[in-house]
Parts: structure tokens; sequence; C-alpha cells
């Protein structure tokens, strides 16, 4: 990963200023046909795209500025939500609220169903704390193959983060993109199938903006295009951004599920199996969402079991303990002892995780899991946010905050610029988004892939070594605060 953040930071700048094949000289009726102008274009119009367009539509500095936003997929737009959860959420910390907050997103996702509680997905533990309604609730996180497990606990009434799917956040954010249909247009069911990239120092013979072809032969033109388009992201490969990444050889299955009993249901629970982390998150009183990263081979064997015997499964997975060790077991116990000699205060009373019933039909479906970094987030006129720019691993729960992290550096240096007079695809202010996101981003990839590795062996000293650092960053209240304060931004 260190090859990963030298490549990531410190690309040369020349790189970022080659522009991809040179635009053909234009004619006078050509220049009079030309393709319609936007000031920003954002290609891919999931969570992230829909959200960098919202937030820049309700930008007081964009009033007289012109956005497309271009979905692929049709209009999403609930004002009732149905009664089965969807089988696709996202752990949403307090910053990312707060930046869906600023479009008046996050107003309407409250009005139609999320679960909030005192929670923060820890990246460098991929841990999760919990509060909900005012009680004093937690989340645990415990390692298979030990009785080791960390609790994080929150006394004051503040949320710590919310569990939301992710078609609740596209509904609330399709409506903010109403209110501002003057500034921001979106191009639903339409898809951008080549870009031609404008030179840096163009002559009066060439166009000085990015040229956006769509698959319905229509074309744009763009001052800025931001690329939102997943980890398999066009607008990365047209530029010839180079991208590390890696498979993790894991699927992640998800479903919604049903509790054998209502109970407050706020805790969110993660197991470490040597196959992968398993977790559930809460959904209500009485359902939770899946995530079970595992091997391929596994996860198509649990997408084709009957619902018994797949519920069968989870409860195992976080009930038993085949793959404890009577050795580690003991020394866990040893220095778990020694440490309530120093701080009594740092151990925390074992609780059971909820039992399972059953699994919503059809609710069941599996992705394939990997990790990737560009080596640069900008070029001229070019930007890249989200899974574009960076793909995570799911057990610390912060793909779609890093992605929404993104979003608020970056319309904060275009909100300066639009201020300023700048040109909005210079890279004067790209490269200090840049810089500051990959800062952030690469640390806590790296730190992800480190403990997934870590966790996927059953080696008895590193078995060992990471019981003791899970009691031990326990029994640590100030550890646990930094940790917690990463990974709520």
């Amino acid at each position: 990963m260190a090859a990963l953040r030298g490549r990531a930071l410190l690309a040369p700048l020349g790189a970022r200023l080659r522009a991809g094949p040179r635009a053909p000289l234009r004619s006078a009726a050509a220049a009079a046909a030309a393709p319609p102008l936007y000031d920003v274009v954002v290609s891919g119009g999931g969570m992230v795209g829909s959200a960098m367009a919202a937030v820049l539509g309700h930008d007081i500095h964009f009033h007289d500025k012109k956005i497309a936003l271009l979905e692929a997929g049709p209009r999403k737009d609930y004002d009732h939500m149905p009664d089965s959860y969807s089988n696709r959420v996202s752990s949403i910390s307090p910053g990312s609220a707060t930046l869906l907050s600023s479009c008046g997103a996050w107003d309407h996702v409250c009005s139609l169903r999320l679960k909030p509680f005192r929670r923060m997905q820890v990246p460098d533990l991929g841990l999760q704390i919990h509060h909900v309604s005012g009680y004093s609730e937690f989340s645990k996180v415990w390692d298979a193959c030990s009785e080791a497990m960390i609790v994080f606990e929150k006394d004051d009434l503040d949320d710590m983060g919310y569990i939301v799917e992710n078609d609740v956040i596209v509904s609330a954010l399709t409506k903010q993109l109403d209110a501002v249909a003057d500034r921001v247009e979106v191009f639903y069911r339409s898809r951008a199938v080549g870009y031609t990239w404008p030179l840096p120092s163009h002559s009066c013979d060439t166009s000085p903006w990015v040229q956006v072809e769509l698959a319905d032969g229509r074309r744009l033109q763009t001052k800025l295009l931001i690329g939102a388009d997943g980890h398999n992201s066009v607008v990365r490969k047209e530029a010839e951004i180079k991208n590390i990444e890696h498979q993790y050889d894991q699927s992640a299955v998800v479903a919604t599920l049903h509790l054998s009993e209502a109970t407050d249901n706020n805790v969110a629970w993660q197991r470490f199996l040597p196959t992968g982390p398993i977790a559930l998150l809460p959904l209500s009183d009485t359902a939770s969402s899946l995530v079970w990263s595992t091997s391929h081979d596994h996860a198509s064997e649990l997408l084709t079991m009957d619902e018994e015997s797949f519920v069968d499964s989870i409860n195992s997975a976080f009930w038993s303990n085949i793959n404890h060790s009577d050795f580690i077991d003991t020394a866990g116990a040893m220095f778990r002892s020694a440490i309530s000699l120093l701080k009594p205060s740092g151990t925390a009373v074992r609780q059971l995780p909820p039992s399972v019933a059953k699994v919503d039909p059809e609710s069941r479906a599996a992705f394939p899991l990997g990790m990737g970094h560009a080596t640069h987030y900008v070029q001229h006129r070019v930007a890249l946010i989200g899974d574009a720019a960076h793909r995570v691993h799911p057990l610390a729960g912060q793909g779609v905050n890093l992605g929404f992290g993104d979003i608020a550096c970056l319309a904060h240096h275009l909100s300066a610029a639009a201020f300023n007079g700048s040109d909005l695809g210079s890279l004067k202010h790209l490269l200090k988004f840049e810089t500051e996101r990959q800062r952030h981003n690469v640390s806590l990839i790296a730190a992800t892939d480190v403990l997934k590795r870590l966790y996927s062996t059953t080696l008895p000293p590193l078995v060992l070594l990471r019981t003791w650092g899970l009691q031990a960053t326990n029994a640590l209240p100030p550890v646990k605060e930094q940790i917690m304060a990463f990974a709520s931004r």
C-alpha cells in the first residue's frame, strides 16, 4: 500500500495535462450547431452522483450555472416506502448526514425510513457503536477464533449513525433535484459512451471543453466532467487514469432478515470468521440487514440453500465456537484479567446476538468484493469521486461515506472557484481536492485491507496478536474515542 500512496499522491502534473485526442477542426456551420454547454456534467446518477448534482444545484454560488446529471437507470421517487426492505443498505455517518442536509435531502430521508443509532464504523477495527432513541446502546465486534471483543458506548443523546436503504437516499435526492430543475437537468435512461478531451492550451480551432457523446446520439459539452460512475468507471478508463486494484476472491452475500422476537435491536453485530466478516445491521425492532463476506463458492452455496438451511447457517456463524482454541482462550483470558486489574472499567460484559428466524423471499443476492484506488483523482476538466476513484472492502462500512466526503470536499473548492469567477475545470483547485481526499482515503483503504488480511487467517500467533489488540483497544477509552471521531466524519 506504500506504493499505492506514493503513486497516488505523487502522480506527475504532466500526466494530468495529457488531454487525449485533439478535437477536430470546426467549421463555422459546426460551431453554430455546437452541442449545449454545461458548467458541470456529472456522469453516474447513483447515491454519490445524485448527491454531487444536488449539492451543487443548491449552492448559492452556482445560482447562474448549468449542471447535467447522466443517469443510466429510471427515475426513483418514493412518497411511501414499500412494506419490505431493500437488501442494499448503507451505514450513513453524521458527516454524510450533514452533507445530505445541506441540499435538503436528509429531511426527506427521515420522512421515509431509516434506523438511527449511536454507531460508528471504525475503519481500522471494523466495529460499530449504537444508540437509539435516547437509550445508551453499543455495538459489538468479536473474533470467531477467540473470546476477544470490543464495545463502543456513548452516554449522550447524539445519534452517531444511521442505517438507510440506498433507494431511500436516491429518492430523497431526486426530490431535491426537482427543486433545482432550473439549474440541474437530469437525463434519465441516458448513458455516456464516449468522450473527447480538450487540450489545456487550446487554439481557436479546437473546443476548450469536454465533449460527451450519449448512447442515443445526443452530444453535450462541459467545462468540468465529474465521474461518479462506479468502480468500473468509463470516465476513468476513457481519461486513461490508472487504477490500482485487487480482487479479494470474496463475495458479499446480502439479505433482509427477520428476528425470532421483537427487541430494541439497537446493536450492530459484526463477527470475524476465517472466511470473512459477517454483520447484522438493524433496520427495525424485528428486522436486520445481512452483509456476509465469504468465499465465492460459499456465497453460491448460501444463495441456493433452502430458507431453513440459510437461517441455520447465519445463526451458526454468530453463535458457534467451532474455531476456538483452548490455548488462545487461555492466553486471552490471562491478558484480559491483567487489563482488568490495571483498569477495571476497560472490560465489557458479553452480550449475545439476536437469533434469526427467517429471510425475506427474493432478498438474497451476492456481489464480488475488491479494493481499488485511482492513481490520481483529477485531470484538466475531469474529477473522479466515489467508487470511480476508490473501492474499499465493506467490513468497515465506509464505502458511500468516502464518496460523500469526496462530494463535500469537491463542492467546497468548486463553490470557492465559482465565487471567485475562476474556471471550474482548472487544475488549480481540482488538485487541492485531490490532495485532501487522498490523504484521508488512502489511509483508510490501507487500514481496511490490512484488517481484512489479518482476520483471514487462523494461524495461532496472528490470532493471539489480534486478540490482544482488541482487548487492549477495548480497555483504552481515549483510543476508542479517536477511532470513533475519525469514522464519524
